[in-house]
């Protein structure tokens, strides 16, 4: 099998639009487009005119899921789009969103899409199942769906607030009615959601403002944590259905790794932020070198700021294949012993005989930067020196992000020595928590470092005890449970 990509995986990407007279499933195919980076196991598009809606779905890229046919169905004023990486849920078509429930008390559908992942959802979907409720899938996204469709009779702020008391974690939405469509953003913040403008009463949401620019959508402004947008023909309203969470939790991971450099969260562009990354890990991890590469796409911006720094010439050392992975035919023994060599060609000409800095924004497992190393050293490098625009890893992710468990987790497990000699590399070195906040700007109240620090925004326990017992850690257990007792939030 051609190894996994050692990056963390993201969950989702989220799109949605408002806009009487316009082709809002092809701006919403669009939308998607341009958050593919998000997820590509799935995707999906449900829109409405008023009176009936209409959905489809399926595996695989935006590109392969729909057609022409599929969009010219797909017709009304409202839609909410989902482009899909399975961490809650397997990746099966039934777990392909936006997942639609029958809405008890307006007798009408509910079109949900999500990116993040509930921490609660074992306990929401026994206590949802003993009401009678059948699931048709197992991502956590239908418990959403449903606590909305069944909350008690009254305003949507009222309904909302019945749902976001009991939802726990991570959750960026775009909810859509027959004529009405919602963004929602949990009250830690955790996952970005903006929202724009454009022409007479027509709006836009997105995970990622770049998917606004890329149709020409003025980008207003991101959700407040906590907030719900409600959009309608009497325009658009905010409003707050429960208390301000004590601590912010945005992922410090959308700045390293997750987000598009061309997209902006908390009025920070994406790209300049990794170049002091990088800049930031010079001066923490100089070594002498002939060149600074990076590992394309995410860590460019990272390497050129490193080199910047240095004052050691940036060279494009590694070429990606931005396909490998993205497709259904499986590969034969000899495409399998290809490894990484399938993801990324080696420059030989540019790498022969230099002392090589390699920038790369993270190591998961540890699985593919010792093929990466190797791949360098055959095209001929001298030295090849790892440097990581982030801590190591340490601890799982709970909020919608594939971090593996501790167990797998290399940076849990072993000293960066050990991985220096497992990964191959002449040294390693990894940027420190404060100079990632530095890089970043932002204070480590409002981010969630938990998979550098093991320090969750949220109590985790119930978390850790609705693992499966049959691949359940004990010592995650323990960690969890020391953390708590310490008196962490």
């Amino acid at each position: 099998m051609i190894p996994e990509n050692d990056n963390p995986r993201e969950a989702c990407g989220v799109f949605g639009v408002y806009a009487p007279g316009e082709d809002v499933a092809r701006l919403t195919f669009y939308g998607l487009y341009a958050l593919q980076h998000r997820g590509q196991e799935s995707a999906g598009i449900a829109a409405s005119d008023g009176v009936s809606m209409g959905l489809r779905t399926g595996m695989g890229l935006v590109s392969q899921v729909f057609d022409e046919e599929d969009l010219a169905f797909l017709r009304g004023h409202i839609a909410t789009g989902h482009t899909r990486y399975s961490t809650a849920g397997g990746s099966l078509e039934c777990n392909a969103q936006p997942i639609v429930v029958h809405d008890s008390y307006t007798d009408s559908p509910i079109a949900l899409a999500h990116n993040g992942n509930l921490t609660n959802a074992h306990l929401l979907r026994e206590d949802l199942e003993a009401q009678g409720v059948v699931f048709e899938s197992s991502a956590d996204s239908e418990i959403i769906a449903h606590l909305l469709a069944l909350a008690p009779a009254g305003t949507w702020e009222e309904r909302f607030h019945y749902v976001m008391r009991r939802c726990e974690g991570a959750y960026s939405l775009t909810v859509m009615t027959r004529d009405t469509l919602f963004a929602v953003r949990d009250p830690l913040g955790v996952r970005p959601l903006c929202i724009g403008h454009f022409g007479d009463g027509s709006y836009a949401v997105a995970s990622e403002s770049c998917a606004l620019e890329h149709l020409g959508i003025d980008v207003d402004r991101e959700l407040r944590p906590g907030e719900v947008v409600q959009i309608d023909d009497t325009g658009a309203r905010s409003f707050f259905p429960t208390a301000p969470a004590q601590k912010q939790a945005l992922c410090t991971f959308e700045y390293v790794y997750f987000a598009r450099p061309d997209s902006t969260i908390e009025d920070r562009l994406i790209y300049p932020v990794r170049e002091r990354m990088g800049a930031e890990l010079a001066r923490e991890y100089h070594v002498d070198a002939d060149i600074v590469i990076g590992v394309p796409d995410s860590a460019t911006p990272a390497a050129i700021g490193y080199a910047r720094e240095a004052d050691i010439p940036y060279r494009e050392g590694l070429v990606k294949n931005r396909y490998v992975g993205r497709t259904f035919i499986q590969p034969d023994q000899r495409i399998r012993d290809a490894g990484v060599s399938l993801k990324f060609n080696a420059l030989g000409d540019v790498l022969k005989g230099k002392r090589v800095i390699v920038v790369d924004d993270s190591i998961v497992r540890g699985t593919t930067t010792p093929r990466v190393v190797a791949l360098l050293r055959k095209a001929g490098a001298s030295e090849v020196h790892m440097r990581i625009t982030s801590p190591p890893i340490v601890s799982p992710c709970f909020f919608g992000v594939d971090m593996a468990t501790r167990w797998e987790l290399i940076g849990a497990n072993k000293t960066t020595e050990e991985i220096r000699e497992h990964i191959g590399a002449d040294s390693l070195g990894y940027l420190s928590l404060e100079g990632l906040e530095r890089a970043i700007n932002i204070s480590d109240e409002r981010l969630c470092n938990a998979c550098f620090t093991g320090e969750y925004p949220i109590n985790m326990q119930l978390q850790m005890a609705g693992l499966d017992s049959a691949t359940r850690r004990e010592p995650e257990l323990a960690a969890a449970n020391s953390l708590n007792r310490a008196g962490r939030p």
